[in-house]
């Protein structure tokens, strides 16, 4: 696909609407805070399922982002589409899953989770440029969510 995705493409395939954050991701600037953005409210609102609940959300995001991204790359044609924010998504999920609650801890949470998958530390960098397909998309992420969540577990295990 050589022009830009819009909303008609995003609603075309429900690939498609999960891969783009349902729309998130057509932000024009940084569809990827947008789509980090997007799931703040949504880790809120995961944290009243319990832990084992959380984790398996989390679980079926992550497979549903593997189908998702590796179908709406390949109808793109670009492997790792920057409108693609499901990633994101689940990333943060993971970065603030053994947080404490609160607004203080889901706003940091934001800062270093966007940090974290920008920056690319080992391995996320690694696993970035090695892993291929709609799992390598997400798996780059949700590392840096890990890596991200265990930064601030250590930090509110201090607090």
């Amino acid at each position: 696909m050589s022009r830009s995705p819009g909303w008609r493409f995003v609603f075309s395939d429900p690939a498609h609407l999960f891969a783009f954050g349902f729309g998130a991701g057509l932000v024009p600037r940084a569809p990827g805070t947008a789509g980090t953005a997007l799931a703040m409210p949504m880790a809120y609102g995961l944290h009243g399922l319990g832990p084992v609940g959380y984790a398996a959300m989390c679980l079926l995001a992550f497979g549903l982002g593997c189908w998702a991204a590796e179908r709406t790359g390949r109808h793109l044609e670009v492997h790792d589409h920057g409108g693609i924010v499901w990633d994101e998504i689940v990333g943060y999920w993971v970065t603030v899953a053994a947080l404490p609650s609160g607004l203080g801890w889901l706003i940091a949470g934001f800062v270093l989770f966007r940090a974290f998958d920008i920056i690319k530390p080992w391995p996320i960098s690694w696993l970035d440029a090695r892993i291929p397909g709609g799992c390598g998309v997400m798996l780059d992420d949700v590392v840096a969510g890990g890596e991200a969540g265990l930064v601030l577990w250590a930090a509110a295990s201090w607090v």
